[in-house]
């Protein structure tokens, strides 16, 4: 009887890690097999609830923040927290003992990842920003490994081999990148998420925005997804007004993008991915953070012409006004950058990703 041989991925918190998670541990068991993926995470983040539904296997172990922000309590929870991880990620990893592991950032990734590179398991990283996280920073330094989405992000690295392969996209949008339709309007269709839990700022934003420019009402078509807490008080906001489409959330998102024009949108590395696939122009509102990431992202946006950003402590109605103006009028203006921004999209990111693990776990 063969034993089992096990690739663990480790981390979540937000979609934006777990997603490409779980397209790199399926084109790895699509590829070989003979290998099964399971998951390492929190209680803390989205990783049971979307686990659960896509039944996956995962394994929860304590952790916390890194930059141990807050006052001294909160910063020594923290440190028991991750200690408490590591001892954890230690017992799982010799109990299982993995051929494989990959941390791909949230609370989970910085312990286990950690545990494994000492433990001497192959080991690499997986970094979704144009700068990364302190995490993987500091990783970098024991973890030979390092798979990037943005080119930028290497000189922050110390991890020997670093490749740049893209964001690993879920099923369903490479699905439809490889099926897309183009379709045309008259209007502007602007597309406005702040991901699954919803921007307050966004959507105060662009709902003053809509509500106080009525003469643009017959030249725009706005979907915007509010999130659950505002979205009753959007839908109140926007009543009578037939150029806006409210959603609590959006579960199709390929058929959105398919017909969007414009994202109003935070800066999130799966966020811009995904915008780029379909050749939807991202107005990227970096959501305000210590290390800046979201910002560094955006600026690769801009360096390629292909999305606008505008800083949330310098935002003006007037000037995203100015933007939305500039597109509606400037038809060869959208058509470049979109596709610019198509340029910057990868093609089978998790597959990539995938064939190299594989390869790894047979040096």
């Amino acid at each position: 009887m063969n034993k089992k041989k096990y690739i663990m991925i480790a981390g979540g918190g937000t979609g934006g890690h777990i997603y490409p998670a779980i397209a790199i541990g399926r084109a790895i068991q699509e590829l070989d097999p003979q290998y099964t993926v399971q998951y390492v995470g929190t209680k803390t983040g989205l990783e049971q609830k979307i686990m659960a539904k896509e039944k996956l296997t995962l394994h929860l172990i304590r952790s916390g923040p890194l930059n141990l922000s807050g006052n001294v309590i909160k910063k020594l929870k923290n440190l028991v927290s991750i200690t408490i991880g590591f001892v954890q990620s230690v017992i799982l990893i010799q109990k299982m003992k993995p051929e494989f592991v990959l941390g791909v950032g949230g609370y989970a990734s910085a312990p286990f990842l950690l545990a494994a590179a000492l433990l001497g398991r192959h080991t690499a990283l997986w970094e979704p920003n144009a700068y990364p996280g302190m995490a993987n920073r500091l990783l970098s330094k024991f973890v030979p490994k390092a798979y990037l989405v943005f080119d930028e992000g290497k000189k922050y690295l110390k991890s020997k081999q670093i490749s740049i392969f893209g964001m690993p996209l879920r099923k369903e949008i490479e699905k439809a990148r490889a099926n897309a339709v183009t379709t045309t309007s008259d209007k502007l269709r602007i597309l406005c998420f702040g991901g699954s839990q919803g921007a307050t700022f966004l959507n105060n934003n662009i709902s003053d925005f809509i509500v106080f420019n009525p003469n643009l009402h017959d030249k725009i078509q706005v979907v915007h997804q509010t999130g659950v807490k505002d979205f009753a008080a959007m839908k109140e906001k926007y009543l009578g007004l037939k150029c806006v489409e409210v959603l609590e959330y959006i579960y199709d998102m390929p058929a959105y993008y398919q017909r969007s024009d414009v994202q109003f949108c935070r800066g999130g590395a799966s966020t811009i991915a995904e915008a780029a696939c379909f050749g939807v122009i991202p107005i990227v509102v970096p959501l305000p953070a210590a290390d800046g990431h979201q910002q560094k992202n955006a600026e690769v946006l801009l360096k390629n012409n292909a999305g606008f950003m505008m800083l949330q402590n310098q935002f003006s109605q007037d000037e995203f006004k100015k933007v939305i103006n500039q597109l509606l009028v400037d038809i060869e203006t959208r058509k470049t950058m979109a596709q610019n921004l198509k340029k910057l999209a990868s093609a089978d990111a998790a597959v990539a990703i995938a064939k190299d693990i594989l390869q790894n776990t047979k040096d």
